[in-house]
This record gives C-alpha cells, structure tokens and sequence, in this order.
C-alpha cells in the first residue's frame, strides 16, 4: 500500500516513515504543500497523511485542492497536527480530510486509522 505523508518536519516524517516501511507500506515524502499536492495527483497513493502546518500550501488548501482534483478526490486524507484546539476536527473534515490525528503522534493509533480507511487493501 503507497502512503503519501507530506510533512515539513524532518524529524516526524523520518520516525514515521521508517516506521511505516517496517509494516510494510510504500511511503513517499512531500515536504511542502505544492509538493503534497503534485505527488498526491501524480502517484495514485492510498492514503495520504497530511500535516496542516506546511511552506508553501497550507494542508487545508492542499486537502481542498486535492478533493476537487479528480484525480486525488477519492483518496482518504489523515490530517495531522499539532494544534488540537476546539473545532480543528470539524475543520479538517470541512477541507476534505477523511479523519484527524493530533500531534504528537500516537503510531499504534495512526496504523489503526490507515487501516480502517484502507479496509481491504494489501498493505504489501
């Protein structure tokens, strides 16, 4: 399974994308929000988790962008961020994200989110 994980943060985008490799998912990295977009639409991802707080594209225009993009629409989007205030959930699923995960970030909790958005897809 291919995961796009767009995150600006060298250090939460190493941690999880050895991580995700060692369960066996593809991962490609986008560092900035017009990145995350052009790879979302040119690399057919499964899933793509997607920071909020980017250079470039902020994630919530990114997340916009990408449903109104035929050929990302479809694509389950995990928004993360750090600023888990009131409203942020409701913000993120407004933007077209499918689900929310709060920074930091709990990695057995976020596997079980990709999983549940992904039912049925081989994670190979």
């Amino acid at each position: 399974m291919k995961v796009l994980l767009v995150e600006d943060h060298e250090e939460i985008w190493d941690f999880l994308s050895r991580r995700l490799r060692r369960r066996g998912y593809e991962v490609v990295v986008a560092t900035d929000g017009q990145a995350g977009f052009d790879e979302g639409v040119a690399i057919a991802p499964d899933i793509i988790l997607l920071d909020m707080n980017l250079p470039v594209l902020d994630g919530w225009t990114v997340a916009s962008m990408l449903r109104a993009d035929p050929r990302a629409g479809a694509v389950p989007i995990i928004a993360l961020t750090a600023h888990a205030m009131s409203g942020d959930k409701e913000k993120a699923t407004a933007a077209g994200c499918s689900d929310y995960h709060s920074k930091p970030i709990d990695f057995a909790k976020l596997v079980a989110q990709i999983e549940e958005l992904t039912a049925g897809a081989d994670p190979g």
